[in-house]
């Protein structure tokens, strides 16, 4: 039994924020990870109840996606960026270039991409143009150059942001991925590396996290709008 408290909904286990789109823009998404399927559940039928816009839950696993799904219908589920969405937004006209250096970073791309697109931003999913054959990022320069902003997404060294951030005058959203051996400490290194590109002006956001990249966007996108 739930209970309605200033701004949030309170069902024993958890409190959905449900004043969070009136504030942002977006009602509170849910982190998947730690929850049983039904808290999922819950927590996203008091988000659908109390807003109007798209509901997400991330990093969903296959399993606990279908039980969701078959708690809560009207899901659409991207089994590798493990995203379940409701009420997906329409498109506007921000349009976002995803940019992964390497196919190992595809999970974390895909992460970015899928959100995005949740929340109404065209995508352009560019694959595989790490800086190891700067020739293939080079064949997608007009691509970079269309986009109202850009996510980049690099593990090893973390060396494709400050090569994109020179190329386009968009903003960047850098995200290092734990993908690499030993001396890349899980991410660390290609961290350290896109907070001191020497490319001005990059933003960066937490290791494996194409989740806050996309939320960075969105936040870019709804001030461009106004």
């Amino acid at each position: 039994m739930s209970a309605a408290g200033p701004g949030f909904d309170d069902l024993g286990f958890a409190r959905p924020d449900t004043d969070r789109e009136a504030r942002l823009g977006l009602p509170e998404v849910v982190y998947g990870p730690g929850k049983t399927a039904e808290q999922v559940a819950g927590v996203v039928a008091s988000l659908l109840r109390a807003n109007t816009g798209p509901v997400l839950a991330t990093r969903i696993e296959a399993g606990v996606a279908e039980q969701v799904r078959a708690a809560v219908p009207g899901a659409e589920h991207d089994e590798q960026a493990r995203l379940l969405t409701w009420r997906r937004a329409q498109p506007r006209a921000f349009r976002l270039a995803v940019v992964s250096a390497g196919t190992s970073d595809g999970p974390v791309a895909a992460e970015a991409a899928a959100v995005a697109e949740a929340v109404g931003l065209q995508v352009n999913r560019l694959r595989d143009v790490g800086v190891a054959g700067l020739h293939r990022l080079l064949a997608v320069r007009d691509e970079l150059a269309a986009a109202d902003a850009v996510v980049c997404v690099a593990g090893m060294e973390g060396a494709l942001p400050s090569v994109v951030g020179g190329l386009v005058g968009c903003p960047v959203i850098a995200v290092p991925t734990s993908v690499g051996y030993g001396a890349t400490f899980e991410g660390v290194t290609a961290l350290l590396a896109m907070l001191s590109s020497c490319a001005a002006g990059i933003s960066v956001v937490n290791i494996d996290s194409g989740f806050g990249a996309a939320m960075a966007a969105h936040r870019i996108a709804l001030r461009s709008r106004r």
